[in-house]
């Protein structure tokens, strides 16, 4: 089994979605079994209350996030859709991977804006992604197993609800092979269980292709790209980091 694990993509309005057709394209050649979306695929940042107040937020509209997911969605997913297209003219099979995606904090924005204004309720909705129409979606902080390999946006490790720091504080308090978006670069711990298979903790979190503003120049400097876990078997599993310049280089304008 191959898995594609893709971090936060975190779609915003203005962004160039170039290079998440070129993740699209590295599906359509490498065919994963499953591929699996940490999360936060869409920014939000109308919804942000990190900025809310500041001149910054000026000007956002959640009419706007909602559009530039969809169009994030449509780039990434389009050299499949139009593969498929192919294939069904010419009578072959078609490629239909399992796709999951974990939500995350930032589509959770939608949620905590109608806890904290009720009349928003039924005026605006996680369903205004349409995420279901192509994955099955988990619920912000629910698990999902696969082959022995949990998924979720992040991993809690302690009593306030956060999430862990380090892929090594993951693995020690969850005690299997797991893989979470959230924070940004990569992270990987290794230990092994009794039987002799080995267990690998992961932390991977930016899957896009713009600066965070919120990161100032210094923390902007951190790792972009997907990962391919091959031979996925029992938890556990080979890992193929591939970074975006490489994507990117080899799969735009194709």
């Amino acid at each position: 089994m191959k898995i594609l694990f893709i971090p936060d993509s975190q779609c915003k309005p203005g962004n160039d979605f170039a290079f998440l057709r070129a993740i699209g394209k590295y599906i359509v050649a490498k065919k994963p079994d499953v591929i699996v979306h940490a999360g936060d695929f869409a920014d939000m940042p109308s919804l942000s209350s990190y900025d809310k107040g500041k001149k910054s937020f000026e000007g956002r509209r959640y009419k706007a996030d909602i559009q530039a997911a969809h169009e994030g969605m449509a780039a990434l997913l389009g050299p499949m859709k139009e593969y498929n297209a192919q294939r069904e003219r010419n009578r072959k099979k078609q490629y239909k991977p399992r796709m999951v995606l974990t939500l995350g904090n930032h589509e959770e924005r939608i949620l905590r804006a109608i806890n904290n204004e009720p009349m928003l309720d039924g005026t605006i909705g996680i369903e205004d992604l349409q995420y279901e129409k192509d994955w099955e979606v988990i619920p912000y902080l629910e698990v999902i197993v696969i082959e022995g390999i949990a998924f979720s946006h992040f991993f809690i490790t302690g009593t306030k609800g956060q999430a862990a720091s380090t892929a090594q504080a993951q693995l020690n308090k969850k005690h299997m092979s797991c893989i979470a978006g959230h924070q940004q670069g990569r992270q990987c711990a290794t230990a092994y269980r009794a039987d002799g298979k080995q267990i690998t903790s992961i932390i991977a979190g930016s899957c896009y292709d713009e600066p965070q503003d919120y990161l100032g120049p210094q923390g902007n400097k951190h790792w972009h790209g997907v990962l391919m876990l091959h031979n996925v078997s029992d938890g556990e599993f080979d890992e193929c980091w591939v970074p975006l310049h490489y994507l990117k280089d080899k799969y735009v304008d194709q």
